[in-house]
């Protein structure tokens, strides 16, 4: 159930809930590379297949992220994510049944469809429970849960894979998230249906709260396409995500491949630089609050909190010339850089535009993001699986988060609602 310490702050627990539902998700996230070691004994598995079985996730991922997002504006956000987790956790098991490559595949593809709405969920919620002032925040929050997860995995797995083989890895996050489930449908509704919402803290949130009217219907695809706002923010997902992804799943195996660690060692080092997200997420939303509450606008308490995120990130093309620990703090800085900048792109479609569009716009651009980590992705396994080594790869992630930010500049002029009246709507259902 939701934290009972303080009856008015119903938000902040649907804020926790959902930062919870991101750590199960984001402990399997590196749990492929984490146990790679254990899986070779098995299953033999090359860069370039490695760089396939993280682009079989992610197209699903990112395919699957645009429909998600129509998903929960059709199902609402209490049954849509239901449904989400559900198919998550059962795929997530299913890794543990792979008997050869083509398996794991399959299972990873299947990954990604469950995954793929989770984050236009938790914007939906974001957009349902929190006003402007709160809502980067709230996802910084939220998006902590990237960081939690990613901290647990490293020593977990390494715990687990020293008593089982490496399927109940897989077994154990399915399990968690099946788990997860039964609390949120106990305790998740919408702030207008939510039984336990108190006055005080309906009076808070009743700028969030407006009643949509009966033929209000979700707005063209066409219409959301032609607006430069969700093409920038696409845009930016598109390259900034390329560099997140594989930091995220390639850096267990970097810590294998160039660093020659042993599995031991990966869980006592990678974790570090999930910490560094987690206070990541937590400044850029905070520092952006921070911003408006000392009467700044929200187009610069934005901005600045973005450009800010944008200009740690070239410090990580060192990596490969660096001492092992000084590799681990520059890792850790852009692991910190990146999911600052993350809670506030994925804050954005809940500035820009309407409830009723939400999920859709976070979706196409959780599309976008996916789509640069699979496109990114396979070529770091091309150019390692030619010899190339880490160095060029690490060069060009290290420059994508500046660009990502230039394009917003150029897109978004102003960070302001969209006007309703400018998006006409699809066809209401009478």
């Amino acid at each position: 159930m939701l934290p009972r310490v303080n009856r008015f702050n119903l938000r902040w627990g649907v804020a926790f809930m959902l930062s919870a539902a991101v750590a199960i998700c984001y402990f399997d996230r590196p749990a492929v590379g984490l146990a790679i070691k254990s899986i070779e004994q098995s299953i033999a598995i090359t860069n370039e297949q490695y760089a396939w079985l993280m682009g079989a996730f992610l197209f699903a991922y990112g395919i699957m992220y645009i429909g998600g997002g129509r998903l929960l504006d059709a199902l609402g956000t209490r049954r849509g994510f239901l449904i989400i987790m559900v198919w998550w956790s059962l795929a997530c098991a299913s890794h543990g049944l792979a008997k050869s490559f083509a398996m794991l595949a399959g299972s990873r593809l299947l990954l990604g469809i469950g995954e793929g709405g989770l984050f236009p969920a938790a914007t939906k919620a974001l957009a349902e429970w929190f006003p402007p002032r709160e809502r980067s925040t709230a996802m910084g929050i939220i998006n902590a849960g990237t960081a939690l997860g990613g901290i647990l995995a490293p020593p977990c797995i390494a715990f687990i894979l020293s008593l089982a083989p490496w399927p109940w890895v897989f077994f154990f996050s399915g399990t968690v998230g099946i788990l997860w489930t039964t609390w949120w449908i106990r305790s998740y509704y919408p702030p207008q249906q939510h039984p336990r919402l108190s006055a005080a803290e309906r009076e808070t949130i009743a700028e969030v709260m407006r009643v949509p009217e009966k033929n209000e219907a979700a707005i063209a695809w066409g219409k959301l396409l032609s607006l430069p706002q969700v093409w920038g923010l696409v845009t930016a997902k598109f390259l900034t995500d390329a560099a997140w992804y594989f930091y995220l799943l390639w850096l267990p195996k970097y810590l294998y491949d160039a660093r020659h660690f042993n599995i031991k060692e990966v869980g006592y080092f990678a974790w570090i630089p999930f910490a560094a997200a987690g206070l990541g997420c937590l400044a850029g939303g905070g520092s952006s609050s921070w911003l408006i509450g000392r009467g700044h606008s929200l187009n610069m308490a934005r901005k600045v909190a973005l450009g800010a995120s944008a200009a740690v990130m070239p410090l990580v093309m060192l990596v490969t010339r660096s001492p092992v620990q000084w590799a681990i703090v520059l890792i850790s800085i852009a692991y910190f850089g990146q999911q600052s900048w993350s809670t506030l792109i994925m804050t954005l479609p809940a500035d820009l535009f309407p409830k009723r569009a939400v999920g859709t716009v976070a979706g196409m651009v959780g599309c976008g993001g996916a789509m640069g980590g699979m496109l990114f992705g396979l070529l770091a396994g091309h150019l390692l699986g030619r010899g190339y080594g880490y160095g060029p790869v690490f060069l060009i992630s290290g420059s994508l988060h500046v660009c990502g930010f230039v394009v917003i500049l150029l897109a978004i002029r102003v960070v302001r609602p969209v006007h309703v009246n400018k998006l006409e709507p699809a066809l209401a259902t009478p």
